[in-house]
């Protein structure tokens, strides 16, 4: 397993299972959304109010397609499985493994729709972007794990890489 990444909806616990992951499989971590800001020069809400949601993806996928990485655990955007381009190239690096979370459960957890850098468009509703996403991390993902209310993000770590080598991933 050179790579493995996690995609899910925002708020599915990406970033802060990914670097619980990367400890237990001794891997580095990286955060696209982090990338994407450092070359693009701007914080992800300020691409998407100045520049538009197709510019987001763009940049989203350009950030994607530049990772040159070896046992790294990957937390793309939960877009990037918006651009065929930028998702293939991630189940190119490795495992891609989606973190299922209940609409319920985002809902909680997301507050900040507004800000957070989410790519959407303007009317759109947390339900509209993942009724449209959802089949797309289905899609893309080599393994889904369920992350139900409740359970620790430890936990969902954990159970990442069990999953993953119980699938010889």
């Amino acid at each position: 397993m050179d790579n493995v990444t996690l995609i899910g909806m925002p708020g599915s616990g990406k970033s802060t299972v990914g670097v619980l992951l990367a400890k237990l499989l001794g891997y580095q971590f990286l955060d696209v959304d982090l990338l994407i800001q450092e070359r693009e020069g701007a914080l992800l809400q300020e691409i998407l109010d100045l520049r538009g949601t197709a510019a987001f993806l763009d940049a989203e996928e350009a950030a994607v397609r530049s990772l040159h990485c070896r046992r790294t655990v990957i937390a793309p955007g939960g877009s990037a499985v918006c651009r065929e381009g930028a998702a293939l190239y991630l189940k190119g690096l490795g495992p891609v493994v989606y973190l299922q979370v209940s609409l319920e459960e985002l809902t909680r957890r997301v507050q900040n729709l507004s800000t957070r850098g989410i790519a959407m468009e303007p009317g759109q509703t947390l339900a509209d972007v993942m009724a449209y996403r959802a089949p797309l991390y289905r899609k893309y993902a080599d393994l889904i794990v369920d992350c139900p209310a409740g359970q620790e993000l430890a936990e969902t770590a954990r159970i990442v890489k069990e999953r993953l080598g119980q699938a010889g991933l």
